[in-house]
């Protein structure tokens, strides 16, 4: 029955095992998505559901089996019990009922030995088909955690490098501004000390003209005392101012001569 069953659910077994079980134990966790989780999860309930079908099948030809086994060897102690009581029995009538019914049961045993060892071996197979898809089932499972992990652990790989990046442009900002800062502080430094020493020289300027006026001008002796100023007067090819009414006139009739 169990050849029946792997026959007719063949085809759609296959077809789980290619699309679901073969593409999990080929899937490469590292370049999984939550999309991809999720259909390697649908897969997997998939095959759950095989997993469950055979098991239920794997307990039926295992209850097939062990009945059968029971009938035969039920038959067998029976067989015996007749074979013991026709080496016992003395009565011809009795031995020829006895005999009869022994072969009737040989007969019964020798054709159930067929169906015994076909249940048994559909029930091997049942067991080891189930074996096999609950070990698949296993590394599925297996597999889909650890794309899991570390589909979590490149998120938080991600957030992470995301909060360095924002950290890193922050700081990036903060030694812009300082730069900022530093070139105006540099220039207001220049334009302080361009306006110094221009102030500087003309201080330097001032002094030197209040210097040189001080130098060039009369001194108090040459302004009080009217000998040295006459004196000087002459010495420059300058006459004496003149005076009286009389002088000035008698200076412009020199000019008109």
């Amino acid at each position: 029955m169990f050849n029946f069953i792997r026959h007719f659910a063949g085809v759609k077994t296959d077809q789980a095992v290619q699309s679901g079980i073969e593409a999990l134990v080929r899937w490469d966790p590292k370049g999984a998505t939550e999309a991809e989780l999720r259909s390697m999860e649908e897969h997997l309930d998939d095959l759950g559901l095989e997993v469950a079908q055979a098991r239920a099948a794997y307990e039926r030809e295992k209850q097939e089996a062990d009945a059968i086994q029971t009938l035969l060897d039920q038959r067998m102690v029976a067989a015996e019990m007749l074979q013991g009581q026709l080496t016992t029995e003395i009565e011809p009538t009795r031995q020829a009922t006895l005999e009869k019914s022994l072969h009737t049961l040989l007969d019964m045993l020798e054709q159930m030995a067929p169906d015994v060892e076909r249940e048994a071996s559909e029930a091997r197979d049942a067991q080891e088909f189930l074996a096999m898809l609950e070990q698949t089932y296993a590394d599925a499972g297996t597999k889909l955690k650890d794309a899991r992990r570390q589909l979590e652990r490149a998120e938080r790989d991600m957030k992470r490098a995301e909060q360095q990046r924002e950290q890193a442009e922050r700081q990036a900002e903060v030694a812009r501004r300082a730069a900022g800062l530093s070139g105006t502080t540099n220039s207001l430094n220049v334009a302080l000390k361009a306006m110094n020493e221009a102030a500087a020289r003309d201080l330097a300027q001032a002094e030197a003209a209040s210097l040189k006026a001080k130098l060039l001008a009369p001194t108090r002796p040459e302004q009080d005392d009217p000998n040295i100023a006459a004196a000087l007067a002459a010495a420059s090819g300058k006459g004496p101012a003149p005076q009286s009414a009389s002088e000035r006139l008698a200076r412009l009739k020199a000019r008109q001569v």
